[in-house]
């Protein structure tokens, strides 16, 4: 009898009580691992003798946004396929389907992706003798409870065999995992994060200051959006989760180098402010100081998860090793720029909380500004230049809202920032880059209007390779570069002459020389100077996600490859002195480096194509 009951229990909690066929769907998309799972197709088979359960019933209790669960089941027919979907909200009922059109179709019993998974077998090899295994899963707070769903017959045919008690963090609408960003002018920081307040539950805002001094609030604006704005699936069907609310404050007349604390709240109605940690940041330097300044360049990174669940299919091995060794430097770093294919969340929302969480500790603490790539813009018909599917229907809503750039319209995805030394072009290879076009005027104002006297640091940087890359479908298209890259944008590199051109889209990392016109400007590898007589063409897009391979063909402006996980770190000492580096995920170390030592004549001085115009007159 309490058998029965409990299994009664289940169907009201799920709000099945059809035990009839469920509609074809769902399937695979890219290379997703929660695409994997034909979640559509998942049939009802709840069983008497299969069980699990989650412990602890409430997470969170001292403030942290992060906390393990251990989640014990329970098979009396065990296969090796047996797998274990984390969903949240914790009620994945019928109620949460779109309506079907086609009236001959039903309603599937499940219609939500879990927000990650694991087998049954990955902590007990002998579950299948023994039906019995216990799973580590690391959850963060995203809003809502938590429930664990015990699937038979693998991803593909899934049924559903037992549910676990709901778990909850303490204070599942608590602001968390602040980006930082450099606002429009060099004196301010935007703080980003999110919450589950509405701005009719709550007023955002931001506390902030220097220790010891009086304390600033400034306000926050607040964003959503809903599965509507969505393009297309899964991010409109299996793949939508609500968002919550992000929240942005802009924080102003900061002065130089100096360390601020801040945190973020929430003022209730009834006065009471619900509190975020408390965080540490180092104002930006003044445009043109000269100072010790470093940053970190990669793209393509993705996110991992510490549990190994959703690990499956491959998809971004080295994007916890990157996380960590950027972490563990963070101390010697200043800004970092993450150009592009930022959470690879391709459609299922709730990724994208993961992905801020993983990158916490370093979007807390320096400016972590971002770039769009083809798996957060492209889809048909939505104003891409890409007419393909690569963002799983979010056509850049998530990334143009989950975090904030310093562009004139977000939805065009380029803009400029200053940091001491370096100007910094950062350019939307989603949109139209070409000569005529919005874009180009805007790359060419962004190069032009340096004072390269005080900045003489000039980066360019894109997602696609617009430039120079012996990728081997680049290779196999003859072009070694994204098609119309280089013919549109080499002649404003060359005049504007900018020392290095950095790109993702490539998931590998390799280094040209200077180089105009697809020719090397000089024979020196590792140390360069004089004027500046063409690019450095950097693909740094071995961040996380899996490798790429290169051509066959090595061309004569390839100097140094890898097929590897890594990222850059330049260092600029002063107006003249900037050393480049590029490290290995795995162990941190330098694998590839140069330098660049030269005077402000040097930056003067007429080269190919890039001379002033001069007059005879007197």
């Amino acid at each position: 009898m309490e058998q029965s009951f409990q299994l009664f229990a289940i169907l009201v909690i799920l709000g099945l009580t059809n035990l009839g066929g469920a509609a074809a769907g769902g399937g695979g998309f890219g290379e997703q691992p929660l695409s994997k799972i034909a979640i559509e197709k998942a049939t009802l088979n709840l069983s008497c003798t299969a069980s699990i359960n989650a412990s602890p019933l409430v997470l969170g209790l001292q403030g942290e946004d992060t906390e393990w669960v251990t989640v014990k089941l329970e098979n009396h027919t065990p296969t090796e396929d047996d797998w274990v979907g984390v969903f949240s909200p914790a009620r994945f009922n019928a109620s949460m389907c779109l309506p079907v059109n086609a009236p001959k179709e039903q309603t599937p019993y499940i219609c939500t992706a879990p927000i990650k998974y694991k087998y049954a077998t990955d902590s007990n090899a002998n579950y299948t003798k023994t039906g019995k295994a216990t799973l580590k899963f690391q959850l963060i707070n995203q809003r809502a409870d938590f429930s664990f769903a015990l699937f038979t017959g693998g991803l593909l045919n899934p049924k559903l065999v037992a549910v676990s008690n709901f778990i909850t963090f303490s204070n599942p609408k608590a602001p968390v995992y602040p980006r930082l960003a450099q606002g429009k002018s060099w004196n301010e920081m935007t703080v980003t994060w999110t919450s589950g307040y509405d701005i009719n539950e709550a007023v955002p805002f931001v506390e902030w200051g220097v220790e010891g001094q009086t304390r600033k609030r400034s306000g926050a604006g607040t964003l959503t959006f809903d599965r509507s704005m969505m393009c297309g699936a899964p991010a409109k069907t299996v793949g939508w989760r609500d968002p919550g609310f992000i929240h942005t404050s802009f924080l102003k007349d900061l002065w130089p180098n100096i360390e601020q604390f801040y945190r973020m709240g929430h003022r209730l109605s009834n006065g009471t402010i619900i509190w975020s940690k408390k965080y540490i940041f180092r104002s930006s330097p003044y445009p043109g100081q000269d100072s010790l300044q470093r940053v970190i360049m990669f793209g393509d990174m993705g996110k991992g998860e510490r549990d190994g669940s959703n690990e499956y299919s491959n998809y971004q091995p080295g994007a916890l090793n990157t996380t960590d060794q950027i972490i563990r430097d963070l101390k010697n770093i200043d800004i970092v720029f993450h150009i592009g294919d930022l959470s690879y969340a391709n459609g299922y929302i709730s990724q994208w909380d993961q992905f801020t969480a993983q990158v916490e500790p370093i979007a807390s603490t320096v400016p972590y500004m971002v770039g769009s790539g083809n798996h957060e813009r492209d889809w048909p018909d939505s104003g891409s230049f890409y007419d393909k599917v690569d963002s799983g229907g979010e056509c850049g809503v998530l990334a143009e809202t989950m975090f904030y750039v310093p562009a004139e319209n977000r939805a065009k995805f380029w803009y400029k920032t200053d940091y001491g030394m370096f100007r910094f072009c950062i350019a939307d290879t989603e949109h139209d880059w070409r000569e005529g076009s919005e874009q180009y005027k805007f790359i060419e104002n962004c190069l032009a209007t340096v004072d390269r006297q005080k900045q003489p640091w000039l980066i360019f940087a894109a997602h696609r390779v617009l430039g120079y890359s012996s990728d081997y479908w680049y290779g196999q298209e003859g072009s070694f570069e994204e098609p119309m890259g280089r013919e549109s944008l080499q002649r404003l590199w060359q005049k504007y002459k900018v020392d290095i051109a950095f790109y993702g889209h490539v998931h590998n990392y390799e280094r040209s020389c200077p180089v105009y016109q697809s020719q090397c400007v000089t024979s020196e590898k590792s140390h360069y100077s004089g004027a500046v007589k063409g690019t450095i063409h950097v693909v740094v897009g071995g961040a996380g996600s899996h490798l790429s391979d290169f051509s066959q063909v090595t061309p004569n402006w390839s100097i140094f490859r890898d097929y590897d996980y890594g990222f850059v770190k330049m260092t600029a000492f002063n107006h003249t002195s900037l050393l480049f580096e590029y490290k290995k995920s795995s162990d941190g170390n330098v694998y590839d480096s140069f330098t660049i030592s030269r005077d402000y004549t040097d930056v003067l001085a007429c080269v190919h194509d890039s001379c002033e115009a001069t007059t005879a007159a007197s």
